[in-house]
Protein backbone atom coordinates (compact mmCIF):
# COMPACT_ATOMS: atom_id res chain seq x y z
CA UNK A 1 0.00 0.00 0.00
CA UNK A 2 1.85 3.69 -1.03
CA UNK A 3 2.63 5.36 1.92
CA UNK A 4 1.30 8.66 1.93
CA UNK A 5 3.18 12.09 2.08
CA UNK A 6 1.73 15.27 3.84
CA UNK A 7 1.45 18.77 1.99
CA UNK A 8 4.01 20.40 4.34
CA UNK A 9 6.44 17.30 3.43
CA UNK A 10 6.17 17.43 0.27
CA UNK A 11 6.83 21.03 0.23
CA UNK A 12 9.17 21.30 2.46
CA UNK A 13 11.67 18.23 -0.16
CA UNK A 14 10.55 20.44 -3.24
CA UNK A 15 11.88 23.27 -0.94
CA UNK A 16 15.49 21.23 -0.64
CA UNK A 17 15.45 20.00 -3.57
CA UNK A 18 15.39 23.35 -5.75
CA UNK A 19 17.94 25.04 -3.06
CA UNK A 20 20.55 21.74 -3.89
CA UNK A 21 19.93 22.31 -7.33
CA UNK A 22 20.55 25.94 -7.79
CA UNK A 23 23.62 26.13 -5.53
CA UNK A 24 25.39 24.69 -8.14
CA UNK A 25 25.92 27.73 -9.89
CA UNK A 26 26.83 29.44 -6.04
CA UNK A 27 29.83 27.23 -6.34
CA UNK A 28 30.46 27.59 -9.77
CA UNK A 29 30.04 31.30 -10.10
CA UNK A 30 32.88 31.95 -7.39
CA UNK A 31 35.18 28.98 -8.95
CA UNK A 32 35.04 31.07 -12.28
CA UNK A 33 35.28 35.07 -10.60
CA UNK A 34 37.68 33.80 -7.75
CA UNK A 35 40.19 32.69 -11.39
CA UNK A 36 39.20 36.35 -13.32
CA UNK A 37 40.18 38.00 -9.87
CA UNK A 38 43.16 35.92 -8.78
CA UNK A 39 44.68 35.41 -12.06
CA UNK A 40 47.28 38.40 -12.09
CA UNK A 41 48.45 37.27 -8.45
CA UNK A 42 49.39 33.74 -9.35
CA UNK A 43 50.07 34.38 -13.03
CA UNK A 44 53.44 34.57 -12.54
CA UNK A 45 54.34 31.92 -10.20
CA UNK A 46 52.94 29.37 -12.90
CA UNK A 47 53.90 31.19 -15.91
CA UNK A 48 57.19 33.05 -15.26
CA UNK A 49 58.15 36.38 -17.91
CA UNK A 50 59.70 39.29 -17.82
CA UNK A 51 56.74 40.89 -18.68
CA UNK A 52 54.02 41.28 -16.52
CA UNK A 53 51.17 40.95 -19.66
CA UNK A 54 52.80 37.79 -21.25
CA UNK A 55 52.06 36.33 -17.66
CA UNK A 56 48.52 36.96 -17.27
CA UNK A 57 48.08 36.32 -21.06
CA UNK A 58 48.99 32.54 -19.69
CA UNK A 59 46.65 32.56 -17.01
CA UNK A 60 43.92 33.12 -19.75
CA UNK A 61 45.04 30.83 -22.08
CA UNK A 62 44.65 28.19 -19.62
CA UNK A 63 40.93 29.92 -18.43
CA UNK A 64 40.44 29.61 -22.23
CA UNK A 65 40.99 25.99 -22.07
CA UNK A 66 38.83 25.37 -19.66
CA UNK A 67 35.95 27.07 -21.52
CA UNK A 68 36.83 24.95 -24.15
CA UNK A 69 36.34 21.74 -22.46
CA UNK A 70 32.32 23.10 -21.50
CA UNK A 71 31.28 21.34 -25.00
CA UNK A 72 32.57 17.49 -23.83
CA UNK A 73 31.20 18.27 -20.71
CA UNK A 74 27.74 19.29 -22.38
CA UNK A 75 27.84 16.60 -24.41
CA UNK A 76 28.96 13.72 -21.82
CA UNK A 77 26.73 14.71 -18.52
CA UNK A 78 23.81 16.10 -20.88
CA UNK A 79 23.64 12.82 -22.18
CA UNK A 80 23.71 11.70 -18.66
CA UNK A 81 21.17 13.23 -17.40
CA UNK A 82 18.92 12.62 -20.11
CA UNK A 83 19.77 8.53 -20.14
CA UNK A 84 20.55 8.09 -16.10
CA UNK A 85 18.68 10.61 -14.57
CA UNK A 86 18.86 14.28 -13.87
CA UNK A 87 20.33 13.78 -10.16
CA UNK A 88 22.98 11.46 -10.93
CA UNK A 89 24.05 13.99 -13.35
CA UNK A 90 24.20 16.42 -10.91
CA UNK A 91 26.33 14.81 -8.38
CA UNK A 92 28.92 13.85 -11.26
CA UNK A 93 29.10 17.66 -12.13
CA UNK A 94 29.53 18.79 -8.63
CA UNK A 95 32.21 16.19 -7.76
CA UNK A 96 34.47 17.41 -11.00
CA UNK A 97 34.10 21.20 -9.85
CA UNK A 98 35.10 20.46 -5.99
CA UNK A 99 38.24 18.34 -7.25
CA UNK A 100 39.15 21.30 -10.17
CA UNK A 101 38.95 23.57 -7.10
CA UNK A 102 41.31 21.66 -4.70
CA UNK A 103 43.92 20.76 -7.26
CA UNK A 104 44.72 24.54 -8.14
CA UNK A 105 44.48 25.56 -4.37
CA UNK A 106 47.46 22.94 -3.87
CA UNK A 107 49.26 22.57 -6.58
CA UNK A 108 53.04 24.01 -6.33
CA UNK A 109 54.32 26.91 -8.55
CA UNK A 110 56.72 26.67 -11.85
CA UNK A 111 59.75 27.38 -9.09
CA UNK A 112 59.05 23.93 -7.33
CA UNK A 113 57.75 21.42 -9.71
CA UNK A 114 58.53 23.34 -13.39
CA UNK A 115 56.56 22.98 -15.96
CA UNK A 116 54.04 20.43 -14.43
CA UNK A 117 53.25 23.50 -12.45
CA UNK A 118 51.01 24.79 -15.47
CA UNK A 119 49.85 21.07 -16.77
CA UNK A 120 48.38 20.56 -13.29
CA UNK A 121 46.67 24.11 -13.71
CA UNK A 122 45.47 23.26 -16.77
CA UNK A 123 43.83 19.59 -16.13
CA UNK A 124 42.35 21.32 -12.66
CA UNK A 125 40.58 23.52 -15.39
CA UNK A 126 39.85 21.10 -17.83
CA UNK A 127 37.60 18.99 -15.07
CA UNK A 128 36.02 22.23 -14.02
CA UNK A 129 35.47 22.83 -17.60
CA UNK A 130 33.95 19.30 -17.90
CA UNK A 131 31.62 20.21 -15.29
CA UNK A 132 30.95 23.77 -15.99
CA UNK A 133 29.69 22.57 -19.36
CA UNK A 134 27.40 19.58 -18.02
CA UNK A 135 25.88 21.52 -14.56
CA UNK A 136 23.76 24.56 -15.46
CA UNK A 137 21.95 22.38 -18.18
CA UNK A 138 21.27 19.20 -15.83
CA UNK A 139 20.54 22.31 -13.29
CA UNK A 140 18.26 24.38 -15.53
CA UNK A 141 16.39 21.10 -17.04
CA UNK A 142 16.04 19.47 -13.52
CA UNK A 143 14.94 23.31 -12.06
CA UNK A 144 12.06 24.03 -14.86
CA UNK A 145 11.01 20.25 -14.23
CA UNK A 146 9.98 20.72 -10.58
CA UNK A 147 8.82 24.28 -11.17
CA UNK A 148 5.36 25.85 -11.51
CA UNK A 149 3.86 26.61 -14.81
CA UNK A 150 3.21 30.34 -14.37
CA UNK A 151 7.09 30.75 -11.81
CA UNK A 152 9.63 29.68 -13.80
CA UNK A 153 11.26 32.75 -14.61
CA UNK A 154 11.02 33.47 -11.02
CA UNK A 155 12.63 29.90 -10.11
CA UNK A 156 15.11 30.52 -13.01
CA UNK A 157 15.75 33.97 -11.38
CA UNK A 158 17.42 31.88 -8.33
CA UNK A 159 19.67 30.68 -10.59
CA UNK A 160 20.97 34.13 -10.97
CA UNK A 161 20.74 34.91 -6.96
CA UNK A 162 22.63 31.95 -6.24
CA UNK A 163 25.40 33.39 -9.55
CA UNK A 164 25.42 36.46 -7.78
CA UNK A 165 26.23 35.18 -4.09
CA UNK A 166 29.18 32.96 -5.59
CA UNK A 167 30.45 36.26 -7.36
CA UNK A 168 30.18 38.22 -4.34
CA UNK A 169 31.66 35.73 -1.96
CA UNK A 170 34.81 35.30 -3.92
CA UNK A 171 35.33 39.34 -4.21
CA UNK A 172 34.43 39.60 -0.50
CA UNK A 173 36.78 37.25 0.34
CA UNK A 174 38.99 38.72 -2.01
CA UNK A 175 38.75 42.26 -1.01
CA UNK A 176 38.85 40.98 3.19
CA UNK A 177 41.96 39.18 2.24
CA UNK A 178 43.90 41.66 0.90
CA UNK A 179 42.73 44.45 3.46
CA UNK A 180 44.09 41.69 6.02
CA UNK A 181 47.48 39.89 5.03
CA UNK A 182 48.36 42.71 1.61
CA UNK A 183 48.93 42.21 -1.30
CA UNK A 184 52.44 40.62 -1.40
CA UNK A 185 50.64 38.08 0.98
CA UNK A 186 48.04 37.81 -1.42
CA UNK A 187 50.91 37.34 -4.84
CA UNK A 188 52.81 34.88 -2.00
CA UNK A 189 49.85 32.34 -0.95
CA UNK A 190 46.76 34.23 -0.24
CA UNK A 191 45.50 33.78 -3.84
CA UNK A 192 45.12 29.71 -2.87
CA UNK A 193 42.79 30.19 0.01
CA UNK A 194 39.35 30.65 -2.69
CA UNK A 195 40.06 27.48 -4.57
CA UNK A 196 40.42 25.85 -1.30
CA UNK A 197 37.27 27.08 0.39
CA UNK A 198 35.80 26.17 -2.81
CA UNK A 199 36.67 22.92 -3.11
CA UNK A 200 34.82 22.67 0.38
CA UNK A 201 31.99 23.99 -1.22
CA UNK A 202 31.91 21.65 -3.90
CA UNK A 203 32.05 18.61 -1.52
CA UNK A 204 29.16 20.19 0.89
CA UNK A 205 26.92 20.77 -2.41
CA UNK A 206 27.92 17.10 -3.42
CA UNK A 207 26.55 15.86 0.08
CA UNK A 208 23.09 17.84 -0.33
CA UNK A 209 22.54 16.30 -3.82
CA UNK A 210 22.48 12.77 -2.57
CA UNK A 211 19.60 13.79 -1.18
CA UNK A 212 17.84 14.92 -4.27
CA UNK A 213 14.51 13.32 -5.74
CA UNK A 214 14.33 12.34 -9.44
CA UNK A 215 11.79 14.44 -10.95
CA UNK A 216 8.33 13.61 -12.20
CA UNK A 217 8.91 14.30 -15.44
CA UNK A 218 12.08 11.69 -15.88
CA UNK A 219 10.37 8.66 -14.50
CA UNK A 220 7.00 8.76 -16.13
CA UNK A 221 8.37 10.54 -19.79
CA UNK A 222 11.84 9.74 -19.86
CA UNK A 223 13.19 6.72 -18.20
CA UNK A 224 11.56 4.18 -20.49
CA UNK A 225 11.87 5.76 -23.91
CA UNK A 226 14.54 4.81 -26.47
CA UNK A 227 16.66 7.26 -27.87
CA UNK A 228 16.81 9.22 -24.83
CA UNK A 229 20.32 11.13 -24.69
CA UNK A 230 20.64 10.85 -28.43
CA UNK A 231 22.94 12.73 -30.16
CA UNK A 232 21.73 11.87 -33.04
CA UNK A 233 18.37 12.95 -32.53
CA UNK A 234 19.38 16.18 -31.34
CA UNK A 235 21.53 17.48 -34.19
CA UNK A 236 19.35 16.04 -36.67
CA UNK A 237 15.78 15.79 -35.88
CA UNK A 238 15.98 18.67 -33.29
CA UNK A 239 18.41 20.81 -35.63
CA UNK A 240 16.74 23.88 -35.73
CA UNK A 241 15.74 24.05 -31.99
CA UNK A 242 20.01 24.05 -31.70
CA UNK A 243 19.99 26.99 -34.07
CA UNK A 244 17.59 28.77 -31.59
CA UNK A 245 19.62 27.77 -28.65
CA UNK A 246 22.52 29.30 -29.93
CA UNK A 247 21.25 32.71 -30.74
CA UNK A 248 20.09 32.63 -26.98
CA UNK A 249 23.34 32.11 -26.01
CA UNK A 250 25.77 33.80 -28.04
CA UNK A 251 24.71 36.95 -25.78
CA UNK A 252 26.04 35.16 -22.58
CA UNK A 253 28.84 33.12 -24.03
CA UNK A 254 30.44 36.40 -25.63
CA UNK A 255 29.56 38.43 -22.00
CA UNK A 256 30.13 36.15 -19.72
CA UNK A 257 33.93 35.45 -21.15
CA UNK A 258 34.54 39.16 -20.73
CA UNK A 259 32.68 40.34 -17.71
CA UNK A 260 34.12 38.02 -15.58
CA UNK A 261 37.54 37.78 -16.10
CA UNK A 262 38.59 40.63 -18.71
CA UNK A 263 36.92 43.24 -16.95
CA UNK A 264 38.17 42.27 -13.17
CA UNK A 265 41.72 41.69 -14.74
CA UNK A 266 41.56 45.09 -16.12
CA UNK A 267 40.19 46.89 -12.96
CA UNK A 268 42.99 45.52 -11.35
CA UNK A 269 45.40 46.90 -13.54
CA UNK A 270 43.64 50.17 -13.21
CA UNK A 271 42.85 50.77 -10.01
CA UNK A 272 44.65 50.45 -6.63
CA UNK A 273 44.25 46.82 -5.48
CA UNK A 274 41.47 45.45 -3.78
CA UNK A 275 39.57 47.92 -5.32
CA UNK A 276 38.09 46.01 -7.89
CA UNK A 277 37.18 43.51 -5.92
CA UNK A 278 35.34 45.78 -3.60
CA UNK A 279 33.22 46.93 -7.30
CA UNK A 280 32.27 43.21 -7.08
CA UNK A 281 31.05 43.18 -3.57
CA UNK A 282 29.07 46.15 -4.43
CA UNK A 283 27.51 45.39 -7.43
CA UNK A 284 26.69 41.30 -6.71
CA UNK A 285 25.34 42.33 -3.31
CA UNK A 286 22.92 44.62 -5.47
CA UNK A 287 22.27 42.07 -7.65
CA UNK A 288 21.29 39.59 -4.87
CA UNK A 289 18.45 42.21 -3.98
CA UNK A 290 17.15 42.33 -7.29
CA UNK A 291 17.19 38.96 -8.82
CA UNK A 292 13.71 37.47 -7.86
CA UNK A 293 11.89 40.69 -8.58
CA UNK A 294 13.27 40.63 -12.03
CA UNK A 295 11.90 36.78 -12.58
CA UNK A 296 8.82 37.89 -11.61
CA UNK A 297 8.75 40.74 -14.04
CA UNK A 298 10.03 38.28 -16.54
CA UNK A 299 6.78 35.77 -15.98
CA UNK A 300 4.39 38.63 -15.67
CA UNK A 301 5.98 40.14 -19.53
CA UNK A 302 7.04 37.48 -21.04
CA UNK A 303 10.42 35.65 -21.38
CA UNK A 304 11.26 36.52 -24.63
CA UNK A 305 10.16 40.21 -24.33
CA UNK A 306 11.96 40.28 -21.26
CA UNK A 307 15.14 39.27 -22.88
CA UNK A 308 14.88 41.51 -25.98
CA UNK A 309 14.33 44.87 -23.90
CA UNK A 310 17.55 43.74 -21.76
CA UNK A 311 19.76 42.51 -24.50
CA UNK A 312 18.83 46.23 -26.42
CA UNK A 313 19.70 48.20 -23.17
CA UNK A 314 22.42 46.34 -22.34
CA UNK A 315 24.13 46.83 -26.51
CA UNK A 316 24.21 50.56 -25.26
CA UNK A 317 24.95 50.69 -21.75
CA UNK A 318 27.72 47.93 -21.67
CA UNK A 319 29.75 49.35 -24.52
CA UNK A 320 29.90 53.04 -23.25
CA UNK A 321 30.69 51.54 -19.82
CA UNK A 322 33.37 49.23 -20.69
CA UNK A 323 34.97 51.60 -23.48
CA UNK A 324 35.12 54.90 -20.93
CA UNK A 325 36.45 52.71 -17.95
CA UNK A 326 38.67 53.94 -15.56
CA UNK A 327 40.36 53.31 -12.12
CA UNK A 328 37.84 55.05 -9.85
CA UNK A 329 35.63 53.27 -8.11
CA UNK A 330 32.29 54.50 -9.38
CA UNK A 331 33.77 53.83 -13.11
CA UNK A 332 34.82 50.36 -12.38
CA UNK A 333 31.44 49.99 -10.50
CA UNK A 334 29.46 51.40 -14.08
CA UNK A 335 31.69 48.81 -16.37
CA UNK A 336 31.33 45.60 -14.19
CA UNK A 337 27.48 46.30 -12.82
CA UNK A 338 26.16 46.75 -16.40
CA UNK A 339 27.74 43.52 -17.82
CA UNK A 340 26.43 41.44 -14.15
CA UNK A 341 23.06 42.67 -14.92
CA UNK A 342 22.43 41.67 -18.31
CA UNK A 343 24.15 38.21 -17.29
CA UNK A 344 21.48 38.26 -14.63
CA UNK A 345 18.75 39.05 -16.91
CA UNK A 346 19.46 36.55 -19.52
CA UNK A 347 20.21 33.76 -16.82
CA UNK A 348 16.16 34.46 -15.11
CA UNK A 349 14.83 33.83 -18.23
CA UNK A 350 17.30 31.27 -20.53
CA UNK A 351 16.18 27.85 -18.41
CA UNK A 352 12.37 28.27 -19.47
CA UNK A 353 13.16 29.28 -23.27
CA UNK A 354 15.52 26.98 -23.57
CA UNK A 355 13.93 23.76 -21.80
CA UNK A 356 10.58 24.68 -23.69
CA UNK A 357 11.61 23.86 -27.23
CA UNK A 358 13.33 20.36 -26.87
CA UNK A 359 11.17 17.70 -25.34
CA UNK A 360 12.35 16.16 -21.84
CA UNK A 361 13.82 12.72 -23.66
CA UNK A 362 16.85 15.22 -25.13
CA UNK A 363 16.77 18.07 -23.09
CA UNK A 364 19.52 17.91 -21.13
CA UNK A 365 21.34 17.10 -24.50
CA UNK A 366 19.89 19.54 -26.47
CA UNK A 367 20.41 22.52 -23.97
CA UNK A 368 23.64 21.54 -22.63
CA UNK A 369 25.56 20.52 -26.21
CA UNK A 370 24.68 24.02 -28.02
CA UNK A 371 25.16 25.96 -24.76
CA UNK A 372 28.43 24.83 -24.18
CA UNK A 373 29.48 24.82 -27.53
CA UNK A 374 28.67 28.17 -27.87
CA UNK A 375 30.26 29.16 -24.61
CA UNK A 376 33.23 27.69 -25.67
CA UNK A 377 34.01 29.26 -29.04
CA UNK A 378 32.72 32.78 -27.92
CA UNK A 379 33.58 32.38 -24.09
CA UNK A 380 37.20 31.22 -24.41
CA UNK A 381 38.49 33.89 -26.49
CA UNK A 382 36.93 36.86 -24.98
CA UNK A 383 39.82 37.37 -22.81
CA UNK A 384 42.54 36.97 -24.80
CA UNK A 385 41.01 38.54 -27.33
CA UNK A 386 40.37 41.47 -25.32
CA UNK A 387 44.12 42.15 -24.40
CA UNK A 388 44.88 41.90 -28.17
CA UNK A 389 42.66 44.55 -29.45
CA UNK A 390 43.79 46.59 -26.14
CA UNK A 391 47.42 46.21 -27.12
CA UNK A 392 46.25 47.46 -30.71
CA UNK A 393 43.90 50.06 -29.69
CA UNK A 394 40.62 48.25 -31.22
CA UNK A 395 38.65 48.12 -28.27
CA UNK A 396 35.70 50.01 -29.50
CA UNK A 397 36.23 46.96 -32.79
CA UNK A 398 36.59 44.27 -29.84
CA UNK A 399 33.40 45.36 -27.68
CA UNK A 400 31.49 45.79 -31.37
CA UNK A 401 31.94 42.31 -31.79
CA UNK A 402 30.56 41.83 -28.14
CA UNK A 403 27.43 43.03 -28.79
CA UNK A 404 26.54 42.15 -32.05
CA UNK A 405 26.83 38.30 -30.13
CA UNK A 406 24.55 39.94 -27.63
CA UNK A 407 21.63 41.01 -30.19
CA UNK A 408 21.83 37.47 -31.77
CA UNK A 409 19.20 36.41 -29.04
CA UNK A 410 16.77 38.95 -30.93
CA UNK A 411 15.73 36.80 -33.54
CA UNK A 412 15.38 33.70 -31.19
CA UNK A 413 13.22 35.65 -29.00
CA UNK A 414 10.54 36.51 -31.81
CA UNK A 415 11.32 32.90 -33.40
CA UNK A 416 10.32 31.09 -30.41
CA UNK A 417 7.30 33.76 -28.92
CA UNK A 418 5.09 33.79 -32.17
CA UNK A 419 6.13 30.52 -33.90
CA UNK A 420 2.57 31.09 -36.35
CA UNK A 421 3.50 34.41 -37.38
CA UNK A 422 6.79 33.15 -38.75
CA UNK A 423 6.31 29.83 -39.96
CA UNK A 424 5.73 30.64 -43.51
CA UNK A 425 8.97 32.69 -43.66
CA UNK A 426 10.63 29.72 -41.90
CA UNK A 427 9.08 27.14 -44.28
CA UNK A 428 10.58 28.96 -46.84
CA UNK A 429 13.73 28.57 -45.40
CA UNK A 430 13.94 24.79 -44.84
CA UNK A 431 13.40 25.92 -40.67
CA UNK A 432 10.63 24.59 -38.70
CA UNK A 433 9.79 24.96 -35.05
CA UNK A 434 9.13 21.48 -34.11
CA UNK A 435 8.34 20.69 -30.36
Amino acid sequence: MPVSVSAPAREKAHRRSVAATVVGNFVESFDWLAYGLFAPLFAARFFPSGNTLTSVLGAFAVLGVGVLMRPLGGLLLGRFADRRGRRPALMLAVSLMAGGSFLIGVTPTYEHIGLLAPLVLLLARMAQGISHGGEWPAAATYLMEVAPERRKCTYGSLFSVTTCAGAFTASLLGGGLTAAVGSEAMAAWGWRVPFLVGGVLGLVLLVLRTRLTETDVFRREVSSRAGRGSVRRVLGTYRHQVLLAVLFVAGTGTVGGTWTAVVPALGGRLAEPGTMMWVAVTATAFLMVVNVPLGLLADRIGAARFLVVASVVFAVAGSWSYLTMRGTFASLLLAYGSGVLYLTCATTVLPKLLTEIFPPQVRALGIGLPNAVTSAVLGAVMPVSAAFAAERDASGWFIAAVMAAVLLSLPAAVLSRRPRAVRPVLERTGLTLTK
